[in-house]
């Protein structure tokens, strides 16, 4: 029975389970995200936020305790040169667990466990950068918006009318002055003609 005992032993014996969770802490700091199963994720976030606190502060006794955890040299500079500067602002909360389905084989429940600052997609400023409408007056806003566009409209239509017939009347002018020379010059035109026939008549 396991009354008051906060600690998941994961069915392990203290040196094994301090062996893995060391070797998950290591994948998770080179690779940002690895997948396992929920205990196994809810005991290594336990374990390795400390140790990002710790990398927070760059100095020779936070590398050796850091060192202590990790056990590995190349992890310890990668947590203090990548890591470390992208949690610099983050108070606590560097790790996230997204759970994706049941395992094949047992059917244990897995999960992905990763860094949350590393996360590109659920950190997208973009998509946080919505404008939020009220409800209050927001359709007579729209209203009024469509009702003074039309009004526009119909007002710039009218005076493209008016500048249209403006510049049509002088062109219609302009005719009935060319129709009215042209008249009297075709019947002075005519009017030797005809007198030409007269002439011709009685000399015959």
């Amino acid at each position: 029975m396991r009354h008051g005992n906060k600690i998941n032993h994961l069915g392990k014996k203290t040196g094994h389970r301090k062996a893995m969770l060391q070797n998950m802490a290591c994948s998770l700091i080179e690779h940002k995200r690895i997948s396992t199963t929920i205990a196994k994720a809810k005991t290594l976030r336990v374990f390795v936020e400390p140790i990002l606190t710790k990398a927070k502060t760059d100095s020779t006794h936070s590398r050796r305790v850091v060192f202590s955890y990790l056990q590995n040299k190349e992890m310890v500079t990668e947590l203090f040169r990548e890591v470390a500067p992208k949690i610099a602002n983050r108070a606590g909360g560097y790790t996230r667990i997204i759970r994706t389905g049941y395992r094949l084989g047992d059917n244990a429940e897995m999960c992905m466990i990763e860094l949350v600052d590393f996360n590109e997609l659920y950190n997208n400023d973009s998509a946080k950068k919505t404008t939020r409408r009220s409800r209050r007056g927001g359709a007579k806003k729209d209203e009024t918006v469509a009702v003074e566009a039309t009004e526009t409209a119909v007002e710039e239509a009218v005076v493209v009318e008016e500048t249209s017939a403006e510049a049509e009347a002088p062109v219609a002018e302009v005719v009935e002055e060319v129709t009215e020379e042209a008249a009297p010059e075709a019947t002075t035109d005519e009017a030797p003609a005809a007198d030409e026939t007269e002439n011709s008549e009685e000399n015959a």
